[in-house]
């Protein structure tokens, strides 16, 4: 996927109010950009961060310029949460997920359960359909490992159980967490700041839900799919 171009370089001044950041560009601009991720940012929201910038020349636009890297210990980390659906939506298209290959249609955003949409619903006449949901990870505390989530996710949570339903059904569902950086070979469930949804994946995994974990090769040009890496928990999966 091509980022906007070009992006320009500067350094966090403060993140606030979720959706707003301020910055000093490289030639001394002060900005306000708009941020696109309502979660908590940890490790990738500090003053004095590296940071690109998209810009925009939209007149409907209230901010002109967006956020979408921040650099953290050497690496560029994605911060949009709008592109993984995009990223995932390129990578089924393009057979970069071996194990999301061979179904015949892909649709997006189709309801299930009570009141839930799941990201993707992948269908083929030869086999059960499967229920695709898709989590953003950006967090990473230790050089290495990938942590989801960064604050409580209660909503993800409920996720993963409708998930299981599925699977009850006899349907395949799958939980897939797109790691919008490349310096990352493990991932977990951050059990310290959300037990509740840490324990959740767990059942998920018991109840046969797949847990897929795929980082993505970043610049400041491109970011797409690239790799599995691995859930620390993978034991136990039922795959």
């Amino acid at each position: 996927m091509l980022l906007p171009q070009p992006l320009v370089h500067g350094r966090l001044v403060s993140r606030y109010k979720r959706f707003f950041a301020d910055l000093v560009l490289d030639d001394g601009r002060e900005i306000t950009a708009h941020c696109p991720n309502p979660g908590a940012m940890l490790g990738v929201r500090e003053p004095g961060q590296g940071a690109w910038v998209s810009w925009s020349d939209d007149p409907k636009r209230k901010l002109a310029y967006t956020l979408q890297l921040v650099e953290q210990d050497g690496a560029l980390v994605g911060i949009n949460t709008l592109l993984p659906n995009k990223l995932v939506a390129e990578a089924l298209a393009n057979d970069w997920i071996p194990e999301l290959t061979g179904y015949a249609t892909v649709k997006p955003e189709v309801k299930y359960a009570e009141a839930s949409r799941v990201d993707f619903l992948l269908t083929h006449p030869d086999r059960p359909p499967c229920w695709l949901e898709v989590k953003n990870c950006h967090f990473s505390r230790t050089p290495g490992l990938a942590e989801f989530p960064d604050c409580k996710a209660e909503r993800s949570t409920r996720h993963l159980t409708d998930l299981a339903a599925q699977v009850a059904e006899g349907h395949r569902a799958v939980a897939l967490f797109i790691v919008q950086r490349e310096d990352c070979e493990t991932f977990e469930a951050c059990a310290d700041l959300d037990p509740k949804f840490a324990a959740g994946l767990d059942a998920a995994a018991r109840a046969g839900v797949e847990i897929l974990v795929y980082a993505c090769g970043m610049s400041t040009e491109t970011i797409r799919v690239s790799r599995r890496i691995v859930w620390t928990n993978a034991h136990l999966t039922a795959i």
